[in-house]
């Protein structure tokens, strides 16, 4: 298999390279070896924290190696069937930066969206007082204004209607000014997203990136032969009225019909590494080059270096915040613990899940679980995510 990279002067340059950008062939689970306290932690919160989950650490290794894979507890409360590696997990708000995020990144790559353009441009029925001066930006950095949330589900009957009350909700800040985590802002800009593409987000995503990764177990709306690989999450009592498995906890994307840039996405702790070790593997490359692909049917997503880094990069909009550009990093009490470097970068999912990126450690850690079974009263992951990343990052230091 051969990788060959281009110079932005038409110059090229053939390197022969036995794999391309890290598709870990793992299939069955790891000896923790060294990773051994981490598997042990997690073991002891089964019952407590979660009822199970699937960790992976790894790098952006030439041969798609992983440090760890390793899966603990089982299924659900009223599934003791033990998990594994192989195990799909909703992953909540991973979907905003694993699918939205990614997608952004590409099409300000390719020129067909600008971060400081006014979302306007891009989705004419985004519309109020104040809402011309809302850039794309400032979705990404949930400093557009809008509020948080609103029950969508429950105001409207189709996704039409739950758009369109999107669209029109009257903002409670001025652009710019505030913080205020938004999923509202996910799905204006999902919008934004599709009406570039002219395609729904996942059908973008499937052929863009997950396709080219060979992620072959992630996707939104998964098909009923893949129910009993599925963790349940919640039995819902608001919305839905029954336990669900296979179907996006979110109550907020279901009434999106599955498919929205805020939740909905669902995957597994190996295929989230091949898209992790792809995007630290874009990250250290050199600046000035573009990827293309001979002699292989698979030909992994290209974005330049530089847009991953301004991504992942702490915007300070508003200052004072701690998030990239659809990305968070490290902040007091926050998920990734108290050892990660100055450049990391990564995101939680209500549901259990994290993900998180070391650059300079050339190191990303994956959290899955599903917490919210039985029920989403049940907060203990937020300890549990800060001990995984603090143990994984004591592990790979040396000693003085």
């Amino acid at each position: 298999m051969r990788r060959r990279f281009a110079a932005v002067g038409g110059a090229l340059l053939a390197l022969a390279c036995a794999h391309s950008p890290p598709v870990p062939p793992i299939t069955a689970q790891q000896s923790s070896g060294r990773f051994e306290p981490v598997v042990t932690y997690l073991r002891s919160q089964v019952d407590s924290a979660f009822p199970g989950a699937v960790v992976a650490v790894g790098q952006h290794d030439p041969e798609g190696k992983l440090l760890l894979l390793a899966a603990v507890g089982h299924y659900g409360a009223n599934d003791q069937r033990s998990v594994t590696t192989q195990t799909i997990y909703d992953l909540a708000s991973l979907t905003k930066v694993i699918g939205l995020t990614t997608a952004a990144m590409m099409l300000v790559g390719e020129g067909k969206l600008e971060l400081d353009a006014p979302v306007q441009r891009y989705v004419p029925a985004f519309q109020g007082p104040g809402k011309e001066r809302v850039l794309i930006r400032h979705l990404l950095t949930h400093s557009s204004g809008l509020p948080a949330w609103r029950p969508l589900y429950a105001e409207a009957a189709t996704r039409e209607q739950a758009l369109a009350l999107v669209d029109t909700t009257p903002l409670l800040r001025q652009p710019g000014d505030t913080f205020v985590y938004s999923d509202l802002g996910a799905i204006v800009l999902t919008q934004a997203v599709e009406g570039i593409t002219g395609r729904r987000l996942d059908d973008f995503l499937n052929e863009r990136v997950f396709g080219k990764l060979d992620m072959e177990s992630t996707r939104y709306l998964p098909p009923e032969t893949w129910r009993a690989r599925i963790a349940p999450t919640e039995n819902d009592t608001v919305f839905r009225h029954r336990l669900l498995r296979g179907e996006v906890h979110d109550e907020n994307a279901g009434r999106l019909g599955g498919v929205s840039g805020h939740a909905g996405l669902f995957s597994t702790g190996p295929d989230l590494a091949k898209f992790a070790g792809w995007l630290l593997f874009e990250r250290h490359s050199e600046d000035g080059m573009f990827l293309s692909c001979a002699d292989t049917p698979i030909c992994p997503p290209w974005i330049t270096p530089r847009i991953v880094r301004d991504f992942t990069r702490r915007q300070n909009l508003p200052p004072g915040s701690s998030r990239a550009l659809g990305w968070d990093t490290p902040s007091d009490n926050s998920s990734a613990g108290t050892k990660m470097g100055p450049n990391a970068f990564g995101h939680t999912g209500f549901t259990g899940t994290s993900i998180w990126f070391d650059p300079d450690r050339n190191l990303f850690i994956i959290l899955l679980t599903n917490r919210v079974n039985p029920t989403r009263a049940n907060t203990k992951i937020f300890q549990v995510r800060r001990r995984v990343a603090d143990l994984v990052n004591e592990i790979l230091t040396p000693p003085q």
